[in-house]
């Protein structure tokens, strides 16, 4: 991956994470405000979950723009690499979860049956979105062990030569 490309996807990435922050501000209290009707316990569950789900985007953000960081240097291939890729994986998971508790608290409501159905579905889609960060770990280890066993051959046919 070039300079270029890191450097685009990182900019997009701190767009995306100053429009989060805005989003706590701004958007997840004038929520809270709107659902003045419903009861002060659910309100604060649905907002607090909309929160969480939030916060969950920018960990998973701020972890990918170190990887990106580390693929730019070219140390990406190293065990400390696993920390931020596990964090993606449970950012993910934790979105995953908290679109899924959104789409029951929706469903026996007033809102749209379909509007249900669409978090539903993103919650499947994030689901597996969690399951492709597992398998990228997966290669991420076996690229790691591949760059052991070049360099363990290297040495060894420097003893040879």
């Amino acid at each position: 991956m070039n300079a270029i490309s890191t450097r685009a996807a990182q900019a997009a990435i701190a767009v995306a994470l100053a429009g989060s922050i805005l989003v706590e501000g701004i958007i997840l209290p004038a929520v809270y405000r709107d659902l003045e009707g419903a009861p002060p316990v659910l309100r604060a569950v649905f907002v607090g979950l909309l929160a969480i789900g939030v916060i969950a985007l920018q960990i998973c953000g701020v972890c990918v723009w170190r990887l990106l960081s580390k693929t730019r240097r070219g140390v990406v291939f190293a065990e400390s690499s696993f920390r931020e890729v596990d964090t993606i994986a449970w950012s993910v998971a934790t979105v995953a979860i908290v679109l899924a508790a959104l789409a029951m608290i929706l469903a026996p409501g007033e809102i749209a049956p379909g509007v249900v159905g669409l978090i539903g579905g993103a919650a499947v889609v994030m689901g597996g979105a969690c399951l492709l960060v597992v398998v990228l770990r997966g290669l991420l280890r076996q690229a790691i062990a591949s760059e052991g066993e070049i360099v363990s051959l290297r040495g060894e046919l420097g003893d040879v030569i």
